[in-house]
């Protein structure tokens, strides 16, 4: 008789404790998704495409990453896209695209440095801009000085073909080191 009853205290055991996580877990929940929300009104009101955000909630849920990390990445993001707008509009950019503002996100977080967003930016034919920046990205990313990349973006950015080699001496080095590019991982379109 002691032995059925240990054994079903100790059956019952697990759903009691799954009864008294799930309201914390639900809390913990709706307060990620409270962040979430929060953070893609808030880029809706600085004029920030919301599809940048909502993507980004997408992707973590598809690879089934818990709501509370899916919310720091989200805040993160927008971070970095509000820094990249402020940025895009002191080079004077129109009317940036949603993929523009992506990538020059993706360049501040690698870590290139405002200052070389701008002039690079400014430098680069409209019809390559993107592709600049993120191949200027990708240099930092593999350990060059923002400035230094951007020396050698620069020299490229003139003609499509040169800028083509470029991305594909980076991409190359990128994937020896097990990295994606920044036009691969942002799903862009290639050079014109």
């Amino acid at each position: 008789m002691k032995k059925t009853l240990l054994t079903i205290m100790l059956a019952a055991a697990p759903a009691g404790l799954l009864a008294q996580a799930q309201p914390q877990d639900q809390s913990s929940q709706k307060g990620a998704q409270a962040r979430i929300d929060a953070a893609i009104h808030a880029a809706a009101e600085a004029k920030i495409p919301t599809s940048l955000l909502t993507n980004k909630v997408a992707e973590g849920e598809a690879k089934h990453v818990p709501a509370e990390r899916i919310a720091t990445a989200v805040e993160a993001k927008l971070r970095a896209l509000v820094r990249a707008s402020a940025a895009l509009e002191r080079a004077e950019v129109k009317h940036e695209s949603a993929s523009e503002l992506a990538v020059a996100a993706d360049a501040l977080e690698a870590g290139v440095s405002e200052q070389v967003l701008v002039r690079l930016t400014k430098s680069a034919p409209e019809e390559r801009r993107v592709v600049a920046v993120a191949v200027l990205a990708d240099l930092v990313r593999l350990g060059k000085a923002s400035d230094v990349a951007f020396a050698q973006v620069n020299a490229a950015v003139g003609t499509s073909a040169a800028l083509a080699n470029l991305n594909a001496q980076v991409a190359t080095q990128l994937r020896r080191g097990g990295m994606t590019s920044t036009l691969d991982a942002a799903g862009v379109a290639r050079i014109p």
